[in-house]
């Protein structure tokens, strides 16, 4: 399904397979020939102008084709793929390049917001992108899933006192994997500084506004619903508009090469599902394509992020570490498709981890195929609950120390994607031992050869973190 220029797309492939039958039945002259090859080229042209329009304010309307969960019985974790049909697009990609996606909101907070504004959802609204019905204007221009500082600092206006005495109690609170609950010992988190009763709501929204970190806690597990429950406010669409923030595309490294797979392009995703207030939450990309995309054929907008740095080295003869946990295995299952294709002799070594080999073991398949085809020279893992002592994917690198400095000595490029929180920054660290343990460097030395000439002057050290 296209959009836009999808229409003219249609022609460009019809007239092609036209001219191509012609042929093939009739005995054309040199000069015909030449000159229905000038009209397909012009046409091929076409198709190329047209792939280069797609883009987050014009995207290629399509349709998922595949979408299936990754993870064994019994993970913890939600991990999809998702195929997409690119149809009469024109879009090309490279391996390393991302997929930009656009999402809606959950129609359920939607519906919330809209029923506790007592707005008329059909009422006709202008916005960013045109005149549309306020439900529509909701569900596909605005982030309406998670609330702003902007709409928080508006509450100093719209709540006013009434005498009324506010006591708040925190009983639990989870935030970056660390769990707290309420007991006789502990009337809040340690890191949270405990908070006076306010006389009134609007005494509870001074201090919200005290300074930016309160903000911030505030914001931590609310959304506009919650927001407008708890104190009661009331906005005109015109107003909330103006409040929230526009709808923005998320973008997601690409796990295919479009030369293993003509026509197509596939992600990698971990859905994001949570709940509090006993209302459910989640990412807003990877829930719209979990739930309401699925593989319903309802359409979707995509176009493609071209990357500059984060691409294989052109010399295909080079070796390659990749370290991807998690879903950071998506652009490394990408660029094993094309070392595949392109046939180069160059070495591939993959690192991955995640908790479990049993349940997170993802393209399990696909890699063995790899290894035993000889295109996957080696593949190292990380299972950090698959045994009391914690193991991650930068212990396996300082393991494997030796091995990987020969390879750096052979001109190897290293490339690194996943989180760069936390395991970016650990895997960093861990280069830099290896290059003083097994290359004799001071930690300046090793410092500057792994930040200055591996990754700005050789640029073999490249980084999709996020």
């Amino acid at each position: 399904m296209g959009h836009g220029l999808g229409n003219a797309s249609s022609l460009f492939f019809s007239s092609v397979e036209l001219f191509l039958d012609v042929k093939a039945i009739e005995g054309y002259t040199n000069d015909d020939i030449a000159h229905s090859s000038g009209e397909i080229n012009g046409l091929m042209a076409l198709g190329e102008r047209m792939a280069e329009n797609w883009s987050s304010k014009n995207p290629y309307m399509t349709q998922v084709t595949e979408n299936y969960i990754l993870n064994g019985e019994g993970s913890r974790k939600e991990t999809r793929h998702v195929v997409f049909d690119l149809g009469d697009s024109g879009l090309d990609y490279k391996v390393g390049d991302a997929l930009g996606v656009l999402a809606e909101n959950p129609p359920h907070i939607v519906d919330e917001i809209i029923e506790i504004q007592q707005w008329d959802a059909d009422m006709t609204v202008t916005t960013h992108n045109g005149d549309r019905s306020l439900y529509e204007a909701l569900k596909k221009d605005f982030e309406v899933h998670m609330a702003n500082k902007k709409f928080v600092h508006s509450l100093a206006e719209k709540v006013v006192s009434t005498g009324m005495k506010i006591s708040m109690n925190i009983v639990s609170r989870s935030r970056n994997g660390e769990n707290w609950e309420t007991s006789e010992d502990a009337a809040g988190p340690l890191t949270l500084k405990p908070s006076m009763p306010s006389d009134d709501p609007s005494a509870q929204v001074e201090a919200i506004l005290a300074d930016a970190k309160a903000i911030e806690d505030y914001l931590w597990t609310r959304d506009y619903v919650d927001i407008m429950r708890e104190f009661d406010v009331k906005y005109t669409p015109e107003e909330f508009m103006e409040l929230v923030d526009r709808l923005k595309p998320r973008l997601y490294s690409i796990a295919s090469s479009h030369d293993a797979h003509p026509g197509f392009v596939e992600l990698t995703v971990g859905i994001v599902r949570f709940e509090y207030n006993n209302r459910p939450r989640g990412g807003l990309c990877t829930l719209f394509m979990a739930d309401e995309i699925d593989t319903t054929g309802n359409p979707i907008g995509v176009f493609m992020s071209p990357t500059r740095s984060f691409i294989l080295p052109d010399d295909k003869d080079i070796d390659i570490i990749m370290v991807g946990p998690g879903t950071g295995i998506a652009p490394f299952r990408a660029f094993m498709e094309q070392r595949v294709v392109d046939g180069g002799a160059g070495k591939n070594w993959l690192f991955f981890g995640d908790q479990s080999e049993k349940t997170e073991y993802y393209y399990k398949d696909q890699i063995e195929s790899w290894i035993d085809e000889g295109h996957l020279y080696r593949f190292t893992t990380a299972w950090s609950r698959d045994q009391e002592e914690k193991i991650y994917v930068q212990h396996r690198l300082k393991e494997h120390g030796a091995e990987i400095w020969e390879w750096f000595e052979r001109g190897a490029y290293f490339y690194i994607c996943g989180d760069k929180t936390y395991m970016a920054k650990d895997v960093h660290r861990a280069l830099i031992s290896i290059a003083m343990d097994h290359g004799g460097m001071s930690e300046a030395d090793a410092t500057h050869f792994i930040e200055k000439t591996m990754m700005k002057e050789e640029k073999r050290y490249l980084r999709d973190v996020y």
